[in-house]
């Protein structure tokens, strides 16, 4: 019997996809889940609703709630984190705060002043499951899918002393977009991405044997729905010669190019979506939504709406992943985990994200040797501003937050040095109720030896 943690399990939609993706594989059946969260509702609605799942199929699987991360762990097989921490309220900080100096995000959970206050606050809960882990549950996986992944995933290796891998879909996604531009089958497509998280870059592309890179382009800017879209993602394919993984409001905010201007941001954004990349376009999709799963529940639960049924698996890494490491049934993704020279144009010790096969022998990463130039420098400018920032959370360096920010592409497009200092002040004020390694204690982390 697997014992699966879900640290923030109150995400009740991912929480349900991930349970039913890995009880669909016959053999996890009778698993035991842990869910844990700090949101006593929400922990209520995501048990209630995946026991009514687990009962409507007869199936012999159990789930234990609990507000304990330390009991939620003990034992534990497998760790999964979805944690958002500072929910929407400090959401809201990360977007509103840079937009008043004109930093204008889109989501602002990945890099930028957005993305670097999240992996300052969320970092520190990764350590403590960390914690838990080496001292309750020292064999186990952490599969992480909270964002920043790039910093954060980094900063556990650093300082966890656990096995750990990050896990995204934007390649998954991105290979559909492809195969629909292509007008081809999607499992006919074979492909290689490689990258940080993120900025990933279709390097390899191919059908029946030919590749098909070239084609992407002109498959894109003929196909009128994707066009209209994706401009910025097809701007970029354009100049660089590689499709990024990246939604096309994710990646404008990454590059200094395509929001520093106001009159010429609407240009590269499909307006009306967070996709698309509208100025907080994620933030105001979250807050739309509301009350929606609340809405929602008492409809799940007595089969007005229809619950995610048994087989109908998604294309999210983790139960493939904890399927071929429990028996051996090969399984092929693009994970993100450390450089040790898999990717030579990057450095060292980054997150990068890359495909992998794992078996019952764990998670086997693949050579990919040199990314193309300016693929790498893109890579390389936000590996800059990541490092910085997970040395800062480490330590409790201010100073050090505010040189990350500083060179953060699209920041240093739109703010002076000055301003730049000030919007951190402003961010560290109002944040501070998640940051305890900047709020006067002596809470930093030492570097802990990461296990064989």
């Amino acid at each position: 019997m697997l014992k699966i943690a879900m640290i923030g399990a109150g995400s009740i939609g991912f929480t349900r996809r991930l349970v039913m993706d890995i009880l669909a594989v016959e053999e996890f059946r009778n698993a035991q889940f842990r869910f844990m969260d700090i949101d006593e509702e929400n922990l209520r609605m995501a048990t209630n609703l995946c026991r009514h799942m687990i009962e409507s199929h007869s199936l012999p699987a159990t789930i234990v709630p609990t507000t304990n991360q330390r009991e939620a762990i003990a034992g534990a097989d497998y760790v999964f984190c979805t944690a958002r921490v500072g929910g929407l309220e400090a959401f809201r900080h990360d977007i509103e705060i840079p937009l008043r100096y004109g930093v204008d995000q889109c989501v602002g959970d990945t890099l930028g002043p957005g993305g670097v206050f999240f992996a300052l606050r969320t970092i520190p809960v990764l350590l403590d499951i960390a914690r838990d882990m080496r001292e309750t549950a020292p064999n186990a996986l952490l599969l992480n899918y909270s964002n920043p992944m790039a910093m954060n995933t980094w900063a556990v290796r650093r300082a966890g002393g656990i096995r750990v891998v990050g896990l995204c879909h934007g390649v998954q996604h991105s290979h559909s977009l492809i195969a629909k531009a292509l007008g081809l089958p999607k499992a006919e497509v074979d492909y290689t991405a490689a990258g940080i998280n993120h900025q990933t870059w279709f390097v390899q592309v191919s059908h029946k044997g030919r590749s098909v890179l070239q084609d992407i382009l002109p498959a894109m800017e003929k196909h009128t729905d994707i066009a209209a879209k994706e401009p910025c993602r097809i701007d970029v394919l354009r100049r660089f010669g590689y499709f990024s993984t990246e939604s096309n409001g994710h990646l404008s905010e990454y590059l200094p190019w395509y929001r520093k201007l106001p009159e010429q941001t609407a240009k590269w954004i499909y307006p009306d979506t967070w996709i698309g990349g509208e100025t907080g376009g994620y933030l105001n999709h979250c807050l739309s939504r509301g009350d929606e799963y609340k809405e929602n529940y008492p409809k799940w639960l007595n089969g007005e709406l229809e619950s995610i049924r048994l087989g109908e698996r998604s294309e999210e890494h983790g139960s493939y992943i904890l399927e071929a490491l429990e028996t051996g049934r090969v399984y092929r993704g693009h994970f993100n985990i450390e450089n040790r020279g898999l990717i030579t144009n990057l450095p060292d010790e980054c997150t990068i994200e890359i495909p992998c096969y794992v078996n019952r022998n764990g998670i086997q990463p693949t050579f990919v040797g040199a990314l193309p130039l300016a693929c790498a420098a893109t890579c390389r400018a936000s590996i800059s501003v990541q490092e910085m920032a997970v040395e800062a959370a480490l330590t409790g360096n201010r100073e050090l937050v505010k040189q990350a920010i500083l060179h953060d592409p699209l920041t240093a497009a739109v703010c002076t040095t000055e301003q730049v200092w000030r919007m951190c002040d402003d961010m560290f004020e109002a944040l501070s109720p998640w940051l305890p390694q900047f709020n006067g204690g002596s809470r930093t982390w030492n570097d802990i030896p990461q296990p064989v």
